[in-house]
């Protein structure tokens, strides 16, 4: 059973990324304004998870605080080969997230597709970038969210293989809860709390959250 349907809601950055270092990148920061609000608005739901991509550092800096003081718990996926870089979360951070109560998971090693992947890089993005999270986290990473929203049946059968317990995507649809593969919503710069409220309330029904499901499996079996 997978139990009841969620909305995972997925933030990159909290405030304004100093450089892009990829174009568009600036596009999915969010001011913390609303970020502080959308936070307001989740901690009266239990229907919501959050979750945290790339590793920046407003990931401790602004995120972590806004998330203790609400009691409020999210899984951070950072990217590995980031780890220790300017504007990044460093290994400390990530140690810090853990012991604050937080979730840490895997965004592969270099923030790249995993799709179309010889056998060594996929071994980099998913064992090796595995291995140093886990290692800065000081437990097990048994997630992954994938980079860019990218996947298929190849990139879903080498996670199974490896025996993460849950695979995080950027489709746009609601999840039930304890499934293996959770869709996310990605808040975007341009969103404000009013978009995120519309969000939850249209992947709260059931019957629309089939269909997403669906369209789901049809991208999983490509």
């Amino acid at each position: 059973m997978a139990g009841r349907w969620v909305t995972n809601l997925c933030f990159h950055g909290i405030g304004s990324p100093n450089r892009e270092r990829e174009p568009g990148e600036s596009s999915y920061w969010v001011d913390q304004e609303t970020f502080s609000r959308v936070l307001d608005v989740v901690a009266a739901r239990s229907d919501v998870r959050l979750s945290f991509d790339d590793g920046n550092a407003s990931d401790l800096a602004v995120a972590l605080p806004e998330l203790v003081d609400r009691g409020l718990n999210a899984t951070f996926f950072p990217v590995a080969a980031r780890l220790d870089r300017p504007g990044n979360l460093t290994r400390t951070d990530v140690r810090a997230l853990v012991t604050a109560g937080m979730t840490v998971g895997s965004h592969g090693m270099h923030h790249r597709s995993w799709r179309g992947m010889d056998a060594a890089a996929m071994s980099d993005e998913l064992d090796r970038a595995r291995s140093e999270i886990a290692a800065a986290a000081g437990r097990p990473v048994t997630a992954a969210a994938c980079p860019l929203g990218a996947y298929d049946r190849t990139v879903l059968l080498a996670l199974r293989r490896r025996g993460y317990e849950a695979v995080y995507t950027s489709d746009r649809a609601g999840a039930l809860e304890r499934a293996w593969l959770q869709p996310r919503f990605s808040v975007r710069a341009t969103d404000d709390v009013e978009d995120v409220r519309a969000v939850l309330e249209r992947s709260s029904g059931a019957a629309r959250a089939v269909r997403a499901a669906a369209r789901i499996v049809a991208k999983s079996l490509r």
